[in-house]
């Protein structure tokens, strides 16, 4: 996470934030099994790579609106295969539909990256050889096992020169 003062020009990201069990289990697969020199950031679920930083105000306004609701219920559902890595696929509907909200809000502001239909994941290895994410694959697939759990909110940060600045965690609370 950046320190210091704040860009004003950063772009900004959403996530679907992850209760803190399943951060920690998919973190420390992150940590084993992601470059070491590339693995600047705790495992997390983007929803949106790169808002424009001048829709702040009304995106914090979208996230607490949709965060009136219940926590949506997710799934890890399997094994995502990434083009040059490994990912933690994940099931649900309900945050699928809170993101369509979000981009129907944000419409003509999404980057080509964050115009694509949503593909929930959690990456825990990626820029590797196809070998090497294949192992992992298959070393993986035979141990994973659904697992149910549910979003615990929103996070807003501003991406500062690869790094994430926490701006605001907007909880659900239905």
């Amino acid at each position: 996470m950046a320190t210091g003062p704040r860009k004003a020009n950063a772009p900004l990201l959403v996530t679907a934030e992850l209760p803190p069990d399943l951060v920690g289990w998919a973190d420390s697969l992150r940590r084993a099994h992601y470059p070491p020199e590339r693995n600047r950031l705790r495992a997390h679920v983007t929803l949106f790579h790169a808002l424009p930083p001048s829709v702040e105000g009304e995106l914090i306004e979208v996230l607490g609106a949709l965060a009136r609701a219940a926590p949506p219920r997710a799934r890890i559902d399997g094994l995502m295969k990434l083009d040059a890595g490994t990912a933690l696929a994940i099931d649900s509907p309900d945050m699928v539909e809170l993101h369509g909200a979000i981009a129907e809000r944000m419409h003509g502001l999404l980057t080509d990256q964050d115009s694509r239909p949503l593909r929930l994941h959690v990456t825990i290895q990626n820029k590797v050889t196809r070998q090497a994410a294949q192992a992992l694959q298959a070393q993986l697939r035979p141990t994973l096992h659904p697992i149910p759990f549910r979003f615990r909110g929103f996070g807003l940060y501003a991406w500062e020169a690869g790094l994430w600045r926490p701006i605001r965690l907007i909880s659900f609370r239905g």
